[in-house]
């Protein structure tokens, strides 16, 4: 493992938050982190809906079925994406946008999981629903948010099988 880019190893998926609230300053930095994000032609299609209120992460975790672990994080960010605004990158840019947001939570101590939301149609609905987010709007995926009960260790999952040199074959 490279010690220099060691802040990335350390994004790791945390289910296991303490319920404590998260500072807004550091949601603050999450979407700054965000927004650094490349975007095909500027066009920053993203959107975030940012969630504390305990009833509404409460529901959340109801509507979606892998996101119990909203039950106990401090917030959650919604990544949407504009799509009149950018209709065939909105879905690579908020990727970018998320894993920015992941890696940037990390290097402020933070927990972070990825609960993937596009393109099963049936669960954006519902969550569209809940946050009230309109059609023109795609949502990518919610980040639930927290203070981890542990850090886990950081790790690389190279995997040398998995690169090709110069051309496929």
């Amino acid at each position: 493992m490279d010690k220099r880019i060691e802040a990335l190893f350390a994004r790791r998926s945390v289910r296991d938050f303490t319920g404590d609230e998260v500072d807004r300053a550091d949601i603050r930095a999450l979407l700054e982190a965000g927004m650094a994000a490349p975007s095909a032609r500027g066009l920053d299609p993203w959107r975030f809906v940012v969630v504390t209120d305990r009833r509404l992460l409460d529901r959340l975790a109801d509507v979606h079925p892998h996101a119990k672990t909203l039950k106990h994080a401090g917030a959650c960010i919604a990544v949407c994406g504009d799509r009149a605004v950018a209709p065939d990158f909105w879905v690579q840019d908020c990727s970018a946008a998320t894993e920015n947001i992941l890696v940037a939570a990390a290097m402020l101590g933070l927990g972070t999981c990825w609960l993937g939301v596009h393109p099963r149609a049936g669960r954006e609905e519902s969550l569209k629903k809940v946050l009230r987010v309109p059609d023109e709007v795609g949502m990518l995926c919610l980040i639930a948010v927290g203070r981890p009960k542990q850090l886990p260790e950081p790790r690389t999952r190279y995997d040398e099988t998995k690169v090709r040199e110069e051309q496929w074959t």
